[in-house]
């Protein structure tokens, strides 16, 4: 799963940590093997045109087409750098967002009176999880599959229950 608890007891005077992340389906190994296949794939053609000023006139478009499949792979590497990360003590609950191409969001409550709600159709995902603490509402994993909200939801409850 995309997250997990670095502190197992909710119930101990340091309390517990979650961290949440997208999951990355390339590694960067695969990421290398890609970016190596690609160019060799598309510069496999130009072996019938060694020799040739025709060699010169498609190298230009074969670099920028690998160029291109580079950013493209490295953007969403960035923007998967997204980091949620989840403090829970007897005294505070605290939910830090750490945007890949933004500010820093933050969150905190009060544990005894917050909720975890899961909104099964009515949020922007489907099982849309958030906290309910004081007037504000927050999300929580919008990047989790629908099962992994499910189950962080439960994960969360029982962790709320225990500070209670």
């Amino acid at each position: 799963m995309p997250y997990e608890w670095t502190s197992a007891r909710v119930d101990s005077d340091a309390g517990a940590e979650l961290h949440l992340w997208p999951y990355r389906s390339l590694p960067k190994r695969g990421f290398v093997i890609f970016i190596g296949l690609t160019a060799g794939f598309l510069l496999l053609p130009l072996l019938a045109v060694v020799g040739s000023l025709v060699l010169w006139g498609l190298l230009p478009f074969l670099i920028l087409a690998v160029a291109g499949v580079w950013w493209g792979l490295g953007r969403s590497y960035r923007d998967g750098e997204l980091v949620e990360a989840l403090t829970l003590t007897r005294d505070r609950i605290e939910l830090v967002r750490q945007n890949p191409r933004g500010p820093r969001q933050s969150w905190e409550a009060n544990p005894y009176w917050v909720q975890v709600r899961i909104h099964p159709h009515d949020g922007p995902v489907p099982d849309y999880l958030t906290l309910k603490g004081g007037d504000r509402e927050v999300e929580i994993g919008s990047f989790l599959t629908p099962e992994e909200r499910r189950a962080l939801y439960g994960e969360l409850h029982d962790a709320l229950r225990q500070v209670r």
